[in-house]
């Protein structure tokens, strides 16, 4: 995760932007589970620059052990690198609850293949960027390891400040980008491409020296460049971060690791791409919730918050946290709402067992707040609601969705405004 946020942070710095960009603020609300948009494992970054041309190792993906020694013995390489596949960084750093430390392991004997693998496989995998149990290895990477004499940093990305994509890059590649972006801002260049247009000849030349590619090389590169890019409009991309993009003793320009973001409003003319998404592991409840169009992200408190709009949302958990309460949860309806996505809503928060306190906030604008109350009550009667709920609803038809509320015999406690609501969910808990 880390990885895919060195792109953005080297733009905010071209652009002498400020970095607290934080969505939350951990210290205040506790630990937040981020959204997770479509993510790839690392052989499906690298089979979809295969099919575009792009220069990757060459590899093989098991499920098993002796599918992995054999894919190992296929590859004939020198030397072989073994690859545990989740959506984490850190993992060569990682530790399994089998007793293996690492999650990526180095051999010139295709036979250890077999053993590391059935160490990886079944068991859990904690890193830095794992929740403390770990997640699952269900597969792994077996492929041909390649000598690096060089490593660049490259990415393709839209920027909302150039109205399209750049290419960023610099000769400094690795682990280390961002403190290069920090460092040394002169070791990072920057080409605008004309999104009519596309990525040039001269621009493709002019970013691969700017890397530090001579000779042939130059050449190879500029073409590895362009390839990305048609990869980055074949598959209605956001970003496609490179690091490294190494250069070999034998003079091979090579993508050895990769970075894919989507556009998800791509996903209706991106299905096979979509269709490769990997939803174990994610949040249960964020899946879940992702059904029925509800965004949720959960958090450490007990207040359930029950919103239309993320800038409603973080403003309802900063004024429960300011009264001296926890959010549970931000959970956003959005726009266009029907009862049965209400009702849904309330599934998923009273199924969560630190839920102390349910605060619905709705500003109806598309939202018509007699919606909104019809699902509140149907799912208070259905689901036997046993917690106190504070609602507060201002906008379309409000008026109708106050004389349902108050005539539905329901225990719940209505609330003015904002700030009335966050005190009374704070004050029910205390009771």
């Amino acid at each position: 995760m880390a990885a895919s946020m060195a792109s953005q942070a080297i733009l905010r710095g071209l652009r002498g932007a400020s970095t607290r960009y934080l969505f939350l603020e951990k210290s205040k609300l506790g630990r937040v589970n981020p959204r997770r948009w479509l993510n790839l494992q690392e052989y499906q970054s690298k089979k979809l620059m295969q099919e575009s041309g792009v220069t990757v190792q060459r590899f093989f993906v098991a499920d098993n052990a002796p599918d992995a020694l054999e894919a190992a013995k296929r590859l004939n390489a020198k030397e072989i690198v073994l690859k545990a596949q989740i959506l984490a960084g850190g993992r060569g750093k990682g530790v399994f609850d089998s007793g293996l430390k690492g999650g990526v392991h180095l051999t010139k004997d295709p036979a250890v293949v077999g053993d590391l693998a059935s160490r990886m496989l079944g068991y859990n995998l904690t890193t830095k960027q794992t929740p403390k149990e770990g997640v699952k290895v269900k597969t792994v990477m077996v492929a041909e390891a390649l000598d690096i004499t060089r490593e660049t940093y490259f990415a393709i990305l839209m920027d909302r400040a150039c109205n399209g994509p750049v290419m960023v890059g610099s000769p400094q590649g690795g682990v280390d980008i961002e403190e290069v972006a920090a460092s040394t801002p002169e070791l990072i260049f920057k080409e605008v491409i004309d999104i009519f247009e596309g990525v040039q000849d001269d621009q493709a030349v002019r970013m691969a020296a700017n890397l530090g590619f001579k000779g042939p090389l130059e050449r190879q590169a500029a073409d590895q460049i362009k390839r990305l890019y048609d990869l980055f409009l074949k598959v209605d991309a956001t970003q496609v971060e490179v690091n490294p993009l190494g250069e070999t003793p034998e003079g091979q320009v090579v993508c050895f690791d990769a970075k894919i973001n989507f556009d998800d409003n791509a996903e209706f003319r991106q299905k096979d791409v979509f269709a490769m998404d990997d939803m174990t592991e994610s949040d249960p409840t964020e899946t879940e919730a992702a059904k029925y169009d509800l965004k949720y992200i959960g958090l450490d408190g007990n207040i359930a918050c029950f919103v239309n709009g993320a800038g409603l949302a973080m403003a309802t958990c900063d004024i429960i946290d300011l009264h001296g309460g926890k959010p549970a949860n931000f959970l956003d309806l959005g726009g266009g709402v029907q009862e049965n996505q209400v009702y849904q809503a309330f599934k998923l928060l009273t199924a969560d067992p630190k839920v102390e306190a349910i605060l619905v906030n709705i500003f109806g604008g598309i939202v018509n707040c007699a919606i909104i109350a019809n699902g509140i009550t149907k799912a208070c009667r259905e689901l036997e609601l046993k917690v106190p709920l504070v609602v507060r609803l201002e906008g379309t038809n409000v008026q109708e969705a106050k004389r349902i509320l108050s005539e539905s015999g329901l225990p719940i406690t209505s609330a003015s405004n904002l700030d009335d609501a966050a005190r009374k969910a704070v004050a029910s808990i205390r009771k």
